[in-house]
């Protein structure tokens, strides 16, 4: 794998919510754990990854940040959530576990056989895409243009 050019960054991606303590449950079902740090009543920190974190906010404390009219996820995409995970089978598993806590299908299964991917929408109508793929079809070598 390339070295980053900014190691040592850490993603925090704002995200409107509902109900952050319904929301907070429902991504518990899925796997995900919080940063206490930088959780309360208003604002839950899901960690994703080592460096990447999506910030659960009630919607009032996202529109103190948002400068800009808030979207309705449930009828404007303005993006798409993706993570991976570490076996081909979890996939299927995180997906049933949101289907199981509220959330809806969005798109069948997607098998191109080195990577394996489904999407779901979550309880607000954010989209999330659950991906697996093939370490040894990753290369380690960066690709020149």
């Amino acid at each position: 794998m390339a070295t980053p050019s900014h190691a040592g960054r850490t993603l925090f991606v704002n995200m409107p919510v509902a109900d952050v303590e319904r929301s907070k449950a429902f991504f518990a079902r899925l796997g995900f754990s919080y940063n206490p740090m930088f959780t309360d009543e208003s604002a839950a920190c899901m960690q994703v990854g080592e460096q990447a974190s999506v910030m659960l906010l009630s919607r009032e404390t996202f529109a103190k940040f948002a400068k800009l009219p808030m979207a309705d996820p449930t009828t404007h995409t303005l993006a798409l959530y993706c993570f991976s995970v570490s076996a081909r089978d979890a996939v299927d598993s995180v997906v049933e576990a949101a289907l199981a806590a509220g959330g809806v299908e969005a798109d069948g299964p997607e098998d191109h056989g080195f990577m394996y991917s489904r999407s779901f929408y979550d309880l607000d109508g954010h989209g999330w895409q659950v991906m697996w793929m093939n370490p040894s079809s990753v290369s380690t070598s960066p690709t020149t243009t």
